[in-house]
């Protein structure tokens, strides 16, 4: 959008700009999907490079949970063809930001007419732009570099818009294949998404996590400033750091990638087994890293707390498998929120299981997906042709952005080509879980950062 174009006006949904939205956006994507299913079926060699830049345009103008979507598949390897992925991946650091006019006008409206005052220097040019909003570097009057996280225009009306869309979608999809029930799925990603509009959860997020991982030297958290942030407007301390897909091509060290895979994984994973949350959106816009390998986490806006009990749950079907129990891995999948199981279906669950914990099960080095991760496509479409021959099975929404991470964490340990002992690394991290210490820590970070704890059984 051009530095001269208004900004919109309120918050509210607009039917029209709903409308010229899709035609538009349903236009463009609609012809790359054409255009790679006929290359896929008649083998034609198309413009891939056109059409990647086509959907790279489209989707970036639509800056919402669909372009999120394509970040996702745009991280995983192999995933998309590759000029597909490269395009895709721009758009985790470089989505179409808006220009000056907007932001005079966002600064203003969230800070007051003087908000230049309040900073030593503010940039005229977005540093990064995302699905939600853009980030400009700035200084405050003592000198110190901040960066500040500006929401877009009508987020809003665009999320709920998006939110629909998908759900018709999901409806579309349904009506061909039952194997997966997605009401829930979608559930939980509305209410993911619409939190993402709320910066002040955000900077509250982003304290919990400085408590959290606070003892964890491979990681840093950026500091928020509560005085120069608001609702749309996310002002925090400036972590320095290289872009994950560049920082990788410039340097080849095996034991440096090693010891980013151990730094990303205590990332995830020891809030979600000390406290029982999950940051839900590990694509690589998300995070930098510093020349030791440190891992910068600098977007807080998808965070998942779970109850006690489905910790417990993720920890009890791993046990389960190691003892190769049925009774056990039946429980642990009630705790995870599977419903109305049976012989068979818990037999088709596991496929999925074994594959996604194989790198825990055993006690060497190896790749995070093991030495069988070329049959991850294999194993994926077995369970999916079981699921659907059964019925289907209806995933609960506590599950979705468990595997999301497990997915986005998945194609970062593929990049690394790191081997390492995950075996050892979980137990590390599970060694004496106790339900009750996780409720009363969680309990504990989530009102001292004033977010409210989870009301529900432990």
């Amino acid at each position: 959008m051009g530095e001269d174009a208004p900004e919109l006006g309120d918050e509210e949904s607009r039917l029209s700009r709903r409308g010229r939205r899709y035609v538009s956006v349903g236009r463009q994507v609609g012809g790359f999907a054409a255009g790679y299913a006929l290359r896929r079926l008649i083998g034609r060699d198309l413009d891939k490079g056109a059409q990647a830049e086509a959907l790279t345009q489209a989707l970036g103008g639509l800056k919402g949970p669909l372009m999120k979507a394509a970040q996702i598949l745009g991280t995983i390897p192999d995933a998309l063809p590759q000029e597909y992925a490269d395009a895709l991946r721009r758009l985790q650091a470089n989505a179409p930001p808006m220009g000056w006019t907007f932001v005079r006008r966002r600064m203003r409206g969230e800070l007051g007419a003087d908000w230049q005052n309040r900073f030593g220097s503010f940039s005229r040019e977005a540093v990064h732009a995302a699905s939600l909003g853009q980030v400009h570097a700035a200084e405050d009057l003592g000198g110190r570099r901040l960066a500040c996280k500006l929401q877009y225009p009508d987020m809003a009306s665009a999320v709920e818009a998006d939110i629909r869309q998908l759900k018709l979608a999901f409806g579309i999809y349904r009506q061909y294949d039952r194997a997966i029930d997605t009401r829930d799925i979608h559930r939980e990603l509305s209410a993911r998404l619409r939190e993402e509009l709320d910066y002040e959860r955000e900077a509250r997020h982003m304290l919990l996590y400085r408590l959290m991982l606070a003892e964890q030297p491979g990681v840093a958290v950026p500091e928020p400033l509560r005085s120069l942030s608001t609702g749309r407007l996310l002002t925090m301390t400036w972590l320095e750091g290289q872009g994950f897909l560049a920082f990788l091509k410039a340097h080849e060290e095996a034991e440096l990638r090693r010891q980013i895979a151990i730094n990303m994984f205590r990332a995830w994973y020891v809030p979600f087994y000390d406290y029982g949350i999950i940051h839900g959106d590990p694509h690589l816009g998300n995070y930098t890293l510093q020349p030791d390998g440190k891992v910068n986490l600098l977007d807080f806006g998808c965070i998942r707390v779970f109850p006690p009990r489905f910790v417990w749950g993720v920890i009890e079907l791993y046990r389960a498998l190691e003892a190769e129990d049925p009774d056990r891995m039946a429980a642990a999948y009630e705790a995870w929120g599977f419903e109305n199981l049976n012989k068979e279906l818990l037999e088709v669950l596991n496929l999925w299981a074994r594959f996604l914990y194989a790198p825990i099960l055993e006690d060497r080095e190896q790749s995070i997906v093991g030495e069988q991760g070329r049959y991850g496509a294999e194993v994926a479409g077995k369970v999916h042709k079981e699921l659907k021959r059964l019925g289907g099975v209806r995933p609960p929404a506590e599950f979705v952005l468990m595997d999301r991470a497990a997915v986005g964490l998945g194609s970062v340990f593929l990049h690394l080509k790191a081997r390492i002992n995950w075996y050892r690394l979980f137990h590390e991290l599970v060694g004496d879980f106790d339900r009750d210490r996780l409720a009363a820590r969680q309990q504990a970070a989530l009102q001292g950062v004033g977010l409210a704890p989870l009301a529900v059984d432990r």
